[in-house]
């Protein structure tokens, strides 16, 4: 692949071609079963068929085309059984690996970002990608101190590609919706579209893979790397050996699989409580299981790719600790207070208390046990409950509103889950609830926390690429997490 397809009419072809694919596919299908073979060999080779050509168009496309693609895949855990293998398969591919950028164009980047002697900066350089994906790829180099160093390199035309991306792909979201029950598409799609302008921004990138890297550093449980020097579209941190969450699910064995969910269960909230940001994109890519000869228990959980935050200056919201607990606690008439109170429930809908009760708690069972076996089975069934039109919890789903400060922490929950139930973990998910969640523990937090947007920093200027200090943050009002002593 000579470069990442950046003519927007080339690109909008290739994805308007897919439900014709489909459609054609299905007619082709039809004629097959007339003629004699078997509806269930039809329907594995069509389902087979749509997976490869979903994967061959959204991964050699890049942009927003992989970005959905990637977010997507986290919730193929949710896919009615008979259609979950072909497309699991195909969805798991673009989790960490897309068509790379030649080298001659790597090249030609970094000379233009980084200044024409860019090599004097380097030891070493692989013009092998390491990983590929959906707006740059990563190359393993040795930095002129001898740290093993990622270079991270945005594919030239990238922004563009992701708008376009994402405007054609609200266009056909009514194909993309069925893969998915009791997921709305349009949606996710628009909230990708707004985070777009963040995730090229590698100098924010920069700033919040920073501000985790001190908070986290010597930390016995979690992993971040430290950022070397950024400059413009190029992105260095530290490299990271270990074992993919996506090998760790496709092979993993039970005792790594337990490991890795309970630390991405840690991650998922204590990352906020400790550095007031969300980590928002948490498909398997994007972490690595480091395993070392010690016992299980201090194995680490490394995190990778910081271009989509959250900012919450006091961690998750105090609403999500407390209305849980109300929940567990059986006070329905409590719950439905504060989901109004949030803008959950608009001020003209009526909803029984009862009933909404019942809506939730199949949902938040994690919660409610000290150990919980995350699985597809369970993940199927709460989608399959929400997205049948026949389930009371359908009918009363449709009258829940999501307010806009809460969408990005709703879908990186729900992708935290999703990446459990892949992973088949039994994860204490309920203990690290209690450790970082004062108001599900029931305690009163000092200030009540709401969601709330820092000011986005300026677009930084080109500039040469040199070691970097890390920048002074100011500290977010937390919850201080006991000392622990770190690993040798």
């Amino acid at each position: 692949m000579s470069d990442l397809p950046r003519k927007a009419v080339t690109r909008t072809a290739r994805l308007a071609a897919l439900p014709l694919g489909i459609a054609g596919r299905a007619t082709l299908g039809l004629g097959r079963r007339i003629g004699g073979r078997s509806a269930e060999v039809v329907t594995a080779e069509l389902q087979q068929a749509t997976a490869d050509q979903l994967f061959k168009v959204l991964g050699e496309l890049k942009g927003g085309a992989m970005k959905f693609g990637q977010v997507l895949s986290v919730f193929e855990a949710a896919l009615p059984e008979e259609v979950a293998g072909p497309y699991r398969a195909a969805l798991t591919k673009l989790q960490d690996a897309a068509p790379p950028m030649p080298a001659a164009k790597v090249h030609t980047a970094l000379a233009e970002r980084l200044g024409e002697g860019w090599r004097e900066l380097f030891l070493e350089f692989d013009d092998r990608p390491a990983a590929a994906a959906s707006i740059g790829q990563v190359h393993r180099a040795v930095w002129h101190d001898g740290r093993r160093v990622a270079v991270k390199v945005q594919y030239p035309g990238a922004g563009d590609a992701l708008l376009a991306d994402l405007s054609q792909l609200s266009r056909v979201a009514w194909l993309l919706g069925p893969l998915i029950p009791g997921l709305d598409i349009k949606p996710l799609i628009t909230e990708l579209r707004e985070r777009v302008s963040e995730e090229l921004d590698y100098e924010l990138e920069a700033q919040a893979q920073r501000r985790h890297a001190e908070e986290f550093a010597g930390d016995p449980d979690i992993v971040v790397p430290v950022v070397v020097a950024q400059a413009d579209q190029v992105l260095i941190t530290e490299w990271m050996d270990g074992t993919p969450l996506s090998e760790v699910i496709a092979n993993g064995t039970q005792e790594e699989r337990d490991r890795a969910g309970q630390l991405l269960a840690r991650f998922l909230f204590a990352g906020p409580s400790r550095t007031g940001l969300l980590h928002a994109d948490p498909h398997p890519g994007n972490f690595r299981l480091l395993k070392d000869d010690g016992p299980v228990e201090g194995w680490r959980l490394g995190v990778l790719d910081f271009g989509t935050v959250d900012r919450l200056p006091g961690g998750l919201p105090a609403p999500i600790g407390a209305s849980l607990r109300m929940a567990l606690d059986g006070d329905a008439a409590g719950v439905l207070k504060m989901l109004r109170e949030e803008g959950f429930v608009k001020p003209s809908i009526q909803l029984d208390p009862d009933a909404v009760l019942d809506y939730l708690v199949p949902i938040i069972e994690p919660a409610a046990v000290d150990s919980f076996h995350f699985t597809r089975v369970w993940m199927r069934a709460q989608a399959a409950r929400i997205a049948d039109p026949r389930s009371p919890a359908y009918n009363l789903g449709k009258q829940l509103n999501l307010p806009p400060s809460y969408l990005l922490i709703h879908r990186v929950t729900l992708s935290t889950i999703g990446v459990l139930c892949q992973l088949g973990a039994k994860a204490p998910f309920r203990a690290e609830m209690l450790e970082w969640l004062p108001e599900f523990a029931g305690e009163r937090p000092a200030q009540p926390s709401k969601p709330a947007k820092a000011a986005k920093s300026p677009k930084a200027t080109k500039a040469t690429a040199t070691a970097t200090e890390p920048e002074p943050a100011p500290e977010p009002a937390k919850r201080s997490k006991p000392a622990k002593p770190a690993r040798p």
